[in-house]
């Protein structure tokens, strides 16, 4: 898979290379030595064109697990060595920042004491780091049960250059019924709306917190096939087997990337319906006894929209190797590549006009009323995590 970096560095502000450990799992691939492909250096290179770039490394995620995060931190002495080879492997491979991504502090093999101890693990990490300028960032459970018993926000909020919350895998197939990936809104409080409010309550400021996008969906087995004939209105919730169906390149039960669903959706010779849910403003689509629940262009552009609106610092999206990166689904040569990356940048240069427009009324407003204007900066972050995983020519 060679991808094209030209096109994607001009969406994105930040960039993650994703790993389970601090080490190197691949050498051949990372490094240069012993005619390595030399995967970290090529990153870290792009900067060199692209000097608004940032190349932080990501460690933890979902196949880690939590347990041997949470003996670490629970050891002073281990916590120091941690955070020491982190600093000296960051500034060894020319990184700008390291991202946590513990899945999760205090739940799946993690002890209690994980909330205190990863707040200690931070704390270090940012006074070790900020000698040398480097970011620290870290992914957020988007759960209220996950935020409650994981993290002490507004302690973690003082050393983290950024948050990222994962505002996805909302649903899936572990539920035994349809419902949406990364839903904006719903009646329960497991949607992107509440955990950035309910993150916003709990001490975090606005100006750390970026929404994370899904590039990719959940995909679910039905019990009994959907009648599309029926004049009854086709709505999630149906029930489903608790294994998904996968797709031809993650090869993943229940999980499908937007360049996988767009192929499958652009199938002609077996179609699929596709329906908007209103409900958590994203789309799904059906076949059979098989549905997708995924984002689009429409959807992203609505979340985005929103973290413009609550003046977040920017999204993050998982993945960006997931994204059409080839054009295959693309209607036309024209802007064929990466169409969800190109829908968040389209939105945020949107919602810009639009607060600009908003600022220069305003301005006016206090113009003829004689008050002080204040000046109005707006920055935002796109950060970008790739999964570096065989992915060099």
């Amino acid at each position: 898979m060679v991808l094209q970096w030209k096109i994607i560095l001009c969406l994105c502000t930040m960039f993650g290379v994703k790993y389970g450990t601090m080490q190197s799992t691949d050498p051949w691939q990372d490094l240069t030595e012993d005619y390595g492909k030399g995967g970290y250096q090529k990153m870290t290179n792009l900067r060199l064109r692209y000097p608004h770039l940032k190349v932080s490394l990501a460690i933890g995620g979902w196949n880690e697990g939590s347990a041997n995060y949470s003996k670490m931190v629970a050891d002073p002495a281990r916590r120091s060595k941690f955070v020491s080879n982190a600093v000296d492997f960051i500034r060894k491979y020319h990184f700008d920042g390291l991202d946590l991504d513990w899945e999760f502090p205090a739940k799946r093999g993690g002890a209690p004491e994980d909330k205190l101890n990863f707040l200690l693990l931070v704390k270090e990490l940012k006074a070790a780091l900020r000698k040398h300028k480097l970011l620290l960032t870290a992914a957020f459970g988007a759960g209220k049960d996950t935020i409650d018993v994981a993290y002490d926000v507004e302690g973690l909020a003082v050393y983290l250059d950024f948050i990222h919350m994962m505002c996805y895998d909302y649903h899936g197939a572990w539920d035994q019924k349809t419902g949406p990936n990364s839903p904006l809104k719903s009646a329960d409080n497991l949607n992107v709306e509440y955990s950035i409010n309910y993150m916003l309550k709990s001490g975090a400021p606005p100006n750390k917190l970026v929404i994370g996008v899904p590039l990719y969906g959940r995909t679910f087995e039905l019990s009994e096939p959907i009648n599309l004939t029926s004049k009854r209105k086709v709505k999630l919730g149906m029930p489903s087997t608790n294994v998904g169906f996968q797709g031809p390149f993650t090869r993943e039960n229940g999980f499908m990337g937007y360049n996988e669903i767009c192929l499958e959706l652009n199938n002609k010779t077996e179609p699929w319906k596709k329906f908007w849910d209103s409900e958590s403003s994203t789309p799904f689509a059906v076949r059979g006894k098989q549905v997708i629940t995924y984002d689009d262009e429409r959807s992203i552009f609505e979340k985005v929209r929103f973290a413009m609106e609550k003046n977040l610092a920017g999204v993050m999206v998982w993945s960006i190797d997931t994204d059409d990166f080839q054009g295959d689904c693309a209607d036309s040569e024209e802007d064929s590549n990466f169409p969800l990356m190109k829908a968040i940048n389209k939105s945020i240069e949107t919602s810009l006009e639009d607060i600009k427009n908003r600022i220069s009324h305003d301005k006016q407003d206090q113009k003829a009323e004689g008050s002080h204007i204040r000046p109005n900066v707006i920055t935002l972050v796109v950060f970008c995590v790739f999964l570096m995983l065989n992915s060099w020519s």
